[in-house]
């Protein structure tokens, strides 16, 4: 079975298509995921589309295309979605003609953060890679799928048991664009062990 096969939407968007090996999501206006924390609003209908899992060590790569985004916030990443107060997403979000921003939220409990550094807007595609480790996950990113840099270190409170993760992609204000996601697999676990801990289920 192709792991595009294996996919289940969270709230499907009017229009996507799914191939083997390219998906597409055509954003909606006033889609978003966040939680409370600073704007103290709660949007949740931004739509997902994800795996279930009960592999407690893998990794988790996609390639994201957003040469469409052109609104402020416009976004597509990666997303674990366990349930509305409890998820993480990482994408690039469009600001300006000027430059962008490459960022995670995690949020747990009900309360999101963001984390960010500002990327030239001329950046129009990225990969990523999200790694499980039992309830602590790794995100990195890449401009070309091979070397990878770390965007954050995180622990989910709800992230011990079944879960599930893929792609996502939402505009926030009044835009829509279309996504591409390319070259989704899903492989050993690339978050390697921290020197003197125990190897995990994986490495035997």
């Amino acid at each position: 079975m192709e792991l595009t096969d294996r996919l289940t939407w969270t709230r499907p968007p009017r229009r996507f298509t799914i191939g083997p090996e390219r998906i597409t999501i055509t954003t909606e206006p006033h889609t978003d995921l966040w939680q409370r924390t600073y704007y103290h609003f709660r949007n949740d209908n931004a739509p997902v589309l994800q795996l279930e899992t009960e592999v407690k060590y893998f990794s988790f790569i996609v390639k994201t295309d957003f040469s469409e985004s052109h609104h402020r916030f416009d976004q597509c990443g990666i997303v674990m979605y366990l349930d509305a107060e409890n998820w993480l997403k990482a994408s690039v979000e469009y600001e300006n003609e000027a430059f962008q921003h490459l960022g995670s939220v995690v949020t747990n409990h009900g309360y999101s953060d963001w984390a960010t550094t500002a990327i030239p807007a001329e950046v129009k595609t990225m990969w990523y890679r999200f790694s499980r480790r039992e309830d602590d996950y790794c995100v990195e990113c890449s401009p070309d799928g091979v070397r990878f840099k770390q965007m954050r270190v995180c622990h989910m409170w709800k992230g011990s048991g079944t879960i599930r993760f893929g792609i996502y992609a939402c505009s926030p204000e009044d835009s829509s664009f279309t996504a591409v996601f390319t070259n989704l697999s899903v492989t050993d676990c690339a978050w390697r062990a921290h020197d003197g801990q125990q190897p995990d289920d994986s490495e035997g």
